[in-house]
């Protein structure tokens, strides 16, 4: 039988979390009794965050671009909040528009993509695991994508991150096993949200509120990988007929 998760009185780190889903999960978890170390890019917003929100006991302003970002967060966590017992990856970035369209103008961009959506998950990840293994009950959560399963045309870089972070947290969940530590590794699938990232989108968008409360209680369940929303239909399709899959996500 699979085991859930409790996270009240539980200390969880939200990157991203001044924006979009990772505002959503602050005020979530804030209903589910835990307490929430905000990180986030934006220094005025993780200030703000901190003194308006009761459920946000920190905050970090850091940007997740940099390479050694992920040390920084660890320091932090180990000096000040060694009882950290959830890591929910959330941050992301999106960048829009054919890469064959001047080409050498898009790698600053490729570059940005690759080092917040990509590297810093894993990096972040791996430097909290000291943390989260000492932990009675802990927890990883990684927001993907369901473009991880079927890429949209214009978004190549985001989508191959989410591909890529969604292989990353399979491994890893083996990985936690095979050492024995008590750290559930969840792989969240987002549908399209309505957050800044979509905003260039005229399509329905799933509601950041819903998304976050659906996310809290698919860790609560002890589920392996949450779908949400639309991205559970894309699944079926995916895998009764994966070129309609690629075919329908390739139109949008």
């Amino acid at each position: 039988m699979r085991k859930g998760f409790e996270f009240r009185g539980q200390k969880v780190l939200v990157t991203g979390a001044t924006r979009g889903i990772g505002r959503a999960l602050v005020d979530e978890l804030g209903e589910h009794g835990a307490h929430v170390l905000a990180v986030a890019k934006d220094s005025d917003a993780v200030a703000k965050l901190v003194a308006t929100c009761p459920a946000v006991v920190d905050g970090l302003a850091v940007d997740l671009c940099e390479p050694e970002v992920h040390l920084e967060i660890a320091d932090w966590v180990e000096d000040r909040h060694r009882d950290t017992s959830v890591l929910i990856n959330n941050a992301a970035v999106m960048h829009h528009g054919p890469l064959t369209d001047a080409p050498w103008e898009k790698l600053a961009s490729v570059a940005e993509e690759i080092a917040v959506n990509l590297r810093a998950p894993l990096c972040l990840a791996t430097a909290l695991l000291p943390t989260l293994s000492r932990q009675s009950s802990a927890a990883i959560v990684n927001v993907t994508s369901g473009l991880a399963i079927a890429p949209r045309r214009d978004a190549a870089v985001y989508c191959a991150t989410k591909a890529g972070l969604r292989s990353f947290t399979r491994a890893l969940r083996d990985q936690c096993r095979h050492a024995g530590f008590s750290v559930q590794v969840t792989d969240v699938v987002m549908t399209l949200v309505d957050t800044d990232l979509t905003a260039r989108l005229s399509i329905r968008k799933y509601p950041p509120d819903r998304a976050a409360s659906d996310l809290v209680r698919g860790v609560e369940r002890g589920s392996e990988e949450v779908w949400i929303e639309k991205a559970k239909a894309l699944r079926v399709i995916h895998r009764l007929a994966p070129s309609l899959a690629y075919k329908l996500m390739r139109a949008r």
